[in-house]
């Protein structure tokens, strides 16, 4: 006997990726608004927001990836802000002066830092644009990689992805006019390359051209996430760390 999900998929698999998919972004939707509405403390919400959004956003990458708040840091010492969410490599590299919750995370394996805050207007964009600055500011290195036929030559660094997510978006056009002058105001290093409010808004400048997409309003939050998927793996892996520029820091 066939369930309901099987006939849905059957009739019109279009319509039941859609539906099952919105189902995601509307609980999802109603766990940030029951922190919104439950929890007094700010500080503490904004925690459980962030947590909400790594447990989503872990569902959807592979292993490779790992998903966790954190504070990153380059070869010479130099370290960033704490970013909320940062997407580094989980094969290759691991993080450094794990302390309970607190951790070190190299420059060389991000892939991409996000910050998550209630809505999305001027001043939280410029905020995630110096939070992302603080990350593409650092030192990376890269070495040859030696392989059975011989060596590969040190990567070229890729710019690391930059992003914001949130419940809700301020302004009335959502990412129009407004949200498009404030984006073009940000500095080279302090560049949002995508974001989200699952209210139901997304967009992302992933195209060759640099060019705006916009998600479905329905199913913001899947379209937000495939996108950024398909823009990691765009990447490719990251560069081989120098361990020796760490070292050499340790001389006396």
């Amino acid at each position: 006997m066939s369930s309901k999900a099987k006939n849905a998929s059957k009739i019109n698999g279009k319509e039941f990726l859609q539906q099952s998919f919105s189902m995601q972004q509307a609980m999802l939707k109603t766990q940030l608004e029951m922190s919104s509405a439950s929890i007094t403390h700010n500080g503490t919400m904004g925690d459980v927001n962030e947590k909400h959004f790594i447990e989503m956003i872990r569902k959807y990458l592979p292993d490779r990836y790992a998903v966790d708040t954190g504070i990153v840091i380059d070869s010479k010492g130099k370290t960033s802000d704490q970013i909320d969410v940062v997407v580094f490599d989980n094969q290759y590299t691991p993080t450094l002066l794990d302390q309970q919750n607190h951790r070190f995370i190299p420059a060389e394996s991000v892939y991409a830092v996000f910050e998550v805050k209630p809505h999305i207007d001027k001043a939280y964009l410029e905020y995630a644009g110096e939070k992302a600055k603080s990350v593409r500011a650092l030192h990376r290195t890269s070495v040859p990689i030696v392989h059975a036929g011989g060596v590969y030559p040190a990567k070229p660094h890729f710019e690391i992805i930059a992003g914001i997510i949130a419940t809700n978006i301020s302004w009335a056009d959502d990412f129009g006019v407004a949200f498009t002058l404030a984006f073009k105001g940000l500095e080279p290093l302090q560049r949002i390359n995508c974001g989200l409010a699952v209210s139901g808004a997304s967009f992302d400048t992933f195209n060759d051209d640099d060019s705006f997409t916009f998600g479905p309003s329905q199913n913001a939050l899947i379209y937000f996430l495939f996108r950024v998927l398909q823009q990691l793996q765009s990447l490719g892996t990251v560069p081989a760390i120098d361990w020796n520029a760490y070292a050499a820091q340790l001389e006396t």
